[in-house]
Order: C-alpha cells, then structure tokens, then sequence
C-alpha cells in the first residue's frame, strides 16, 4: 500500500488575505502541489490520479468550514490544516464592508447583532476558538494558527514561516506585496448603501437553477461597480452624515470576544511551530 502524500489544507477565514495568498504567494511556492481554490473541489480527485508526494490546497470558508472539513478529512484525515483568523471587531467590519458592497442596506448592527442576536449573521460565528476546535475534531493534526495582524507587520517573516511548515520555499523577487483586490472608500460605501435600499428593496429568493443563479449575479455586478464608481464621483452633499460603522459598535463586538481571541492566541503560543502569535 503507497504511503499517503503530506496535504496542507488552507481553510481561510474570508477577509484575512485568502485570496492575496491565493494568487500571490502559494503559486509561487516551491516544491510542493499547490491546487488553486478555482479547482477545490476537484482536488480529491487530482490527488487521487497525480500521486505526488506533497500537496497545498486552499480554500476560504466562514460559515462553511465545519461541513468543509468534514467532506475533506474524510478522504485525508491526514492533512495539515491552516487557519488565519482576524481580531473579530476588524474582522466583522471587514465582512459588513464586503456584504454592503455586495447589496446589503441594513445598519453594522442589523449585519452582527451581539446583543439579541437577530443580525443576518449569528453571533457565533465570530467564535473563533469553536472553528480550531471543529478543525480538531476533523483532522489528525492540530491546526496551524495565524494571525492576520502578523502577515501586516512583516509578511516576510509570515511566508518564511508558512514555507519552513510546508517544507516548501519561494523566490522572494518573484512576490508582490501589494493588495489582489482594491478596497473601496467610505464615502462609496455609505452612498451605495443607501442605493441599495432602492435596488435590494424586495428580499432576494434562492434560486435552485444554476443558469439563473449565475444571471442574477451578472445583472448585480453589472449594477454594483458602474454604482461603486459613481459614488466615488458623487459631491459631498450626498454621503449621508452618521459612520458607515458606529465605534461603540465595533467595540461592543471586541469586548464581547475578548476572551475568544485570548484562547486562539494562547492556542496558537502553544502549538504553532516557531509562532508568530503575538503576546
């Protein structure tokens, strides 16, 4: 019986520079299989038929990171996985910045509601330490735990760690810091929030055709960044007055996870090889 290969398996989350590392650097990694995120599904089936000896798949899940992990490791149970994680305050910002671009009109606290907990995402979602925890559960190994705020303030030393894990190396001059996806202003954001009051007026039905589904987001993207740009030429006059997002909000998220984000840092201390948590 051949030996199993060694598989490394990024598992996100979203918003912690997923893609950047996508198409940024794990392409340029040597000495290991990287299967690109497009393929992920099909990667089973690749390292059934290529028989290498080492393999990186990468992948961003939020909320489906459970049921993912349960699918893979019951192939690879073996595998190696990876997790990045952003503090929750800055990460559900991100996310809420991400989703109001993407249609949503409803206020940061209708998208995370910490009190009552009827905000379009569940509060449980921003429990990080449940998502190693699932990973645990899945996979023969302990996760490697990283940090987003540590790829910000030296992503050489966060590739260099990533590459000595994997057993894999790079060519420096061939990486490129800067960012795969621009960011948008706040001004584009809160105008285009209140366009999405008129446009995303009605609830948006599933559909359980495909040929829909993918025309749906054709007709939204054919709205969103012609829209996006012409909030980013609009006067002034127009941005409405109140923050895209209130910052007792966002503290209210951070003191409500404090001690979530202490586990995962205490975790990644404890278990990450040469960590770059920060104490």
């Amino acid at each position: 019986m051949s030996a199993q290969p060694e598989i490394f398996f990024h598992v996100g989350l979203g918003k912690v520079a997923s893609t950047y590392l996508q198409y940024r650097f794990f392409p340029k990694l040597e000495g290991i299989r990287y299967i690109q995120c497009t393929r992920y599904k099909r990667s089973i089936e690749i390292i059934a038929s290529e028989k290498r000896n080492k393999y990186l798949i990468s992948r961003e899940f939020d909320r489906q990171l459970q049921s993912e992990a349960q699918w893979f490791s019951a192939y690879h149970p073996q595998a190696r996985p990876i997790l990045l994680l952003r503090r929750q305050d800055s990460w559900a910002a991100s996310q809420y910045r991400r989703h109001v671009k993407n249609g949503i009109h409803v206020p940061f606290e209708g998208f995370i509601d910490i009190e009552h907990n009827k905000g379009l995402w569940d509060r449980s979602e921003l429990e990080f330490y449940t998502k190693i925890e699932q990973l645990e559960k899945c996979f023969q190994h302990k996760p490697l735990v990283l940090f987003y705020d540590d790829l910000l303030a030296d992503p050489w030393a966060f590739f260099d760690q990533l590459a000595r894990y994997m057993g894999a190396s790079y060519p420096r001059e061939k990486i490129s810091l800067k960012p795969k996806h621009k960011s948008y202003s706040e001004k584009q954001l809160k105008i285009i929030r209140e366009w999405n009051k008129t446009v995303y007026a009605k609830p948006r039905a599933a559909s359980s055709s495909p040929v829909l589904t993918r025309l749906r987001r054709m007709g939204e993207k054919l709205y969103r960044y012609p829209a996006l740009y012409l909030a980013g030429i609009a006067p002034s006059s127009r941005v409405p007055d109140e923050p895209l997002i209130d910052k007792m909000s966002l503290q209210a998220v951070r003191d409500a996870y404090a001690a979530d984000w202490e586990k995962c840092l205490e975790y990644a201390r404890l278990n990450n090889p040469a960590t770059l948590a920060k104490t």
